[in-house]
Formats: C-alpha cells, sequence, structure tokens
C-alpha cells in the first residue's frame, strides 16, 4: 500500500476521512489536503482509473487491520490427526481402552488415524484387519463418520474417522 509521498500518479480519485466522496483531484492538492488535516493519503484502489485513495491515519488503520487478523486467526480451529495402533488379535478389553482414547480425540474435534499393524505372515489375513476397522468405525459409529475405508499400505492398514459435526447428527 502507498502512502503520502509514495504515490507518483498525476490524478486521484479522493475520499475523505468520513467516506464521503470529495472529487478528482492532482495528487499534489490530494497530499496537500491531508496533511493540513494531520493525516495520511493512502492508496487504497491502485488499479482503477484514477487510483483511489483517501484521507485516514494509516497508523490506526493498520493497527485496526493487524487486529482483525488475530482475531481470524484466533477463531480457526486446527485439526490435528491423532493416530490409534491396534494389532489384529487384540484382546476385548485393550480394544476398549483404544476405543476410549479414539472416543476422547474425536470429542476433541480431532481426526482419528486407525492403524492395524500386521507382523509376520498376519498379513496374509487382511480380512482380520478390515473387520477390526468395521469394529472400531461401529464402536465409535454415534460421534464419528469415517473419512477413509479401511486399506492396506505396506504392512499396516490405515482407515480414518472424522468427528461428526452437529448438521450429521
Amino acid at each position: 500500500m502507498r502512502i503520502n509521498e509514495q504515490i507518483r500518479v498525476p490524478q486521484v480519485r479522493l475520499i475523505d476521512s468520513d467516506g464521503t466522496q470529495l472529487n478528482i483531484v492532482a495528487t499534489r492538492e490530494a497530499q496537500r489536503i491531508s496533511a493540513e488535516r494531520g493525516l495520511d493519503l493512502v492508496e487504497i484502489a491502485p488499479q482503477a482509473k484514477p487510483p483511489v485513495c483517501k484521507i485516514m491515519d494509516y497508523g490506526k488503520y493498520r493497527f485496526e487491520q493487524v487486529k482483525r487478523e488475530k482475531e481470524t486467526k484466533k477463531n480457526q480451529k486446527v485439526i490435528a490427526i491423532k493416530e490409534v495402533k491396534l494389532r489384529p488379535n487384540i484382546e476385548d478389553h485393550d480394544f476398549e481402552t483404544k476405543a476410549k482414547n479414539g472416543e476422547r480425540f474425536l470429542k476433541n474435534g480431532n481426526k482419528v488415524k486407525v492403524t492395524i499393524m500386521f507382523r509376520g505372515r498376519e498379513i496374509t489375513h487382511p480380512d482380520l484387519g478390515r473387520e477390526l476397522c468395521a469394529r472400531m468405525a461401529q464402536r465409535l459409529g454415534e460421534c464419528s463418520s469415517i473419512e477413509k475405508p479401511p486399506k492396506v499400505e505396506g504392512r499396516n492398514m490405515n482407515m480414518i474417522l472424522v468427528p461428526k459435526s452437529d448438521k450429521d447428527k
């Protein structure tokens, strides 16, 4: 954004500090008017013909802009992917513990990656992994939905669950 003497076009469309359009004036004249008022001349639409300039307090404007950016950044929710690792022949109690962890992650608004780890010859039975993924999806069904169905990748089978939004329930 160009301000004051950085504006090098012959004429500008001038807007007053209260938002009223003054007219098309010479750049030197616009700079003189803004200097008399103790404010800055700020080019707000450089691509227009002629460029649009506004008389304002540039420091205050920048402060408000930074404040607005911080506010929007604060309102953004960062979604992390949490992982729950299982083995094909997991015991029921261990499965419930992992499922509770997954449920906690989902309630915190995170995605959950369910990973079934195969060792040795277990990889020859991918149906056991699919059953386990289906069991986990069914157990967490009331608070999640499947984003990515179970898929074998190397020696692991992965499935991604996302938290259900209020409209999905």
